[in-house]
């Protein structure tokens, strides 16, 4: 793609990790789409990307609503024709106060309407401009706490027996995750999902490391060559087990 500029969508970019991966990949050279629900939060975020001298519009796509999510590929088609990156940040929590048995079912479907349908929805309109890309990636923000190895019983390293709702969505994300890697096998699209680690972000209530730390593993993995891996989970140190 020599002199080409490439171009990347990243969903709840206007804020936290979502932010942080934006500028990673405006670094790296992309022009970064910066998706937000709000109009006003996304073009802020894209001003400030831009203000640093960075590469950056905002796009209006709310990741709940299928609309939304095909007016913005539609927009692409038109601009651009073509995705190279997809990284699909945007998720939620609810109900973290709640043990499992007392967990509120409303609360949940609202979860998986976003970490889990929503990712599956963005995928799906922007697949076909991800075909169009020499080496299309789709990255799915995931988390060790989706791990069944990691959390496995009272004692494991990543139990929290309070975030029903969030974890089993990111179990569920990564599910996701292998299935599209499985049918794009043999294209030059990789599909991953990425472990940022705790980050002090709004969904942590500001606990963890700074958001650029979290955001490299993301930005990795959208930039894996044609020989890397697809269909994984991955972290920092290498491959998160699931």
């Amino acid at each position: 793609m020599t002199g080409e500029q490439r171009i990347a969508l990243v969903t709840g970019a206007n804020k936290g990790n979502g932010f942080e991966i934006a500028r990673g990949l405006a670094v790296q050279g992309f022009l970064v789409l910066v998706g937000a629900r709000g109009e006003e939060a996304g073009a802020s975020a894209a001003a400030a990307l831009r203000d640093q001298g960075l590469a950056a519009e905002p796009l209006r796509i709310d990741v709940t609503d299928a609309a939304s999510v095909r007016a913005a590929a539609t927009l692409l088609e038109d601009r651009w024709g073509r995705l190279d990156v997809l990284v699909n940040n945007a998720g939620i929590s609810l109900g973290k106060d709640a043990l499992p048995s007392q967990a509120d079912l409303d609360e949940m479907r609202q979860v998986y309407e976003t970490n889990v349908f929503g990712v599956v929805c963005v995928i799906q309109a922007m697949l076909p401009l991800l075909r169009r890309s020499p080496a299309g990636r789709i990255v799915n923000m995931s988390t060790g706490l989706a791990s069944l190895t990691l959390t496995r019983g009272p004692d494991a390293p990543m139990s929290f027996s309070r975030l029903l709702a969030y974890n089993s969505s990111k179990t569920a994300l990564n599910a996701v995750t292998v299935q599209f890697a499985n049918e794009l096998a043999g294209t030059p699209i990789k599909v991953n999902a990425a472990n940022p680690g705790l980050c002090a972000t709004a969904l942590s209530q500001g606990k963890g490391r700074p958001p650029s730390e979290g955001a490299r593993v993301a930005v990795g993995l959208a930039l894996l060559d044609a020989d890397g891996p697809t269909g994984g989970l991955f972290g920092e140190t290498g491959a998160v087990p699931w």
